[in-house]
């Protein structure tokens, strides 16, 4: 009997260690491009906790305002399952998550990580300077 239990426990050892790894990353897309909050398209930015989209990047980039000094931009393309033409990240009604109804995968929109799976990757995360009122997004 102990020279089946022995194979048996190594077999499963090494099965539950043989799942999924998320290994795809989401394209690079060279992103440089500046914004003003003074502008009327982008006036959502004037308030901290505000969001505004920019076509720029694989999929768009998302622009939040996390404080009065501190913004961040992140790619909209969902970095679970990057081919899926559906992976497309938006903030939620809530205004502090983000998510992508394709996969379900869920993030916070102050840092990026993930929230709920299956994304195992945070949202790529893109450089944001504030010099005035213009925010300047670049990778």
């Amino acid at each position: 009997m102990r020279h089946f239990l022995l194979p048996l426990v190594v077999f499963l050892f090494l099965f539950a260690g043989c799942r999924k790894k998320q290994t795809e990353h989401v394209p690079y897309v060279t992103v440089n491009f500046s914004i003003y909050t003074t502008d009327p398209l982008y006036s959502n930015l004037q308030a901290n906790g505000g969001h505004v989209y920019y076509s720029a990047g694989s999929r768009g980039v998302i622009i939040y305002r996390k404080s009065t000094e501190e913004f961040k931009a992140y790619e909209r393309h969902c970095p679970y399952n990057v081919t899926a033409s559906c992976g497309l990240v938006s903030i939620d009604a809530s205004g502090i998550t983000a998510s992508d109804s394709c996969c379900g995968s869920a993030f916070s929109i102050t840092d990026g990580t993930v929230i709920k799976g299956p994304a195992s990757s945070p949202l790529l995360q893109y450089q944001c300077d504030l010099d005035g009122n213009r925010i300047n997004v670049y990778n």
